[in-house]
């Protein structure tokens, strides 16, 4: 599925290339070399800084205690979900190229947001003790329900202010997407830990 996924979105690339009006040749410039910029980003032993700094504030943050406090791995036990399930899953990850270079490409991406997930993780650890609970086929319907509010908001709201038109893209974007695909997401790994 990803393959075809893949392949759609390079012909529809394609397709749009042909139209796109010719550019003039660029000039190329010498950069600097990757090894130079290494010196900021790692420390003397060879350790990246970002990691180590982001290591340190969940260690500050006592993230693991909340997280032991809070009952999360104790519901998850108690829903079959274990470490031994979790590693079926990323060795399903490792044998997916694909996967592992997004996630590569997207790691410097994600590195400057991550401190700020930790930041409200502990917020969040009682919505995700609650959230383990629910059955896959629950969160299928929330995302069935989640697409179906999105066609409603549509249909009802009038497109004929621009106000209107920007409260129907944000619910098809929130739910018309983002939700779906996170209900459906979900429920498939969940479906394949609880198994």
């Amino acid at each position: 599925m990803v393959k075809l996924s893949l392949l759609i979105a390079a012909l529809l690339c394609s397709a749009v290339a042909a139209f796109a009006p010719a550019s003039a040749p660029r000039q190329f410039a010498a950069k600097p070399l990757a090894a130079a910029s290494l010196d900021t980003e790692v420390d003397a032993i060879g350790n990246n800084i970002a990691i180590k700094e982001l290591l340190a504030q969940i260690e500050e943050s006592k993230l693991l205690s909340a997280v032991a406090k809070s009952g999360l791995l104790s519901k998850a036990q108690a829903a079959g979900i274990s470490l031994s399930k979790l590693e079926t899953i990323l060795g399903y990850v490792a044998e997916q190229p694909e996967l592992l270079i997004l996630v590569e490409a997207s790691g410097p991406d994600l590195l400057p947001i991550l401190p700020t997930i930790i930041e409200l993780a502990p917020a969040g650890l009682p919505l995700a003790t609650a959230a383990i609970g629910i059955p896959p086929a629950g969160l299928q319907a929330a995302g069935i329900a989640s697409l179906i509010a999105a066609a409603g908001i549509v249909a009802v709201v009038p497109d004929d202010t621009a106000v209107n038109v920007a409260v129907q893209t944000l619910a098809v974007g929130v739910l018309g997407l983002a939700a779906p695909v996170a209900s459906f997401a979900g429920s498939v790994v969940l479906g394949k830990l609880t198994k």
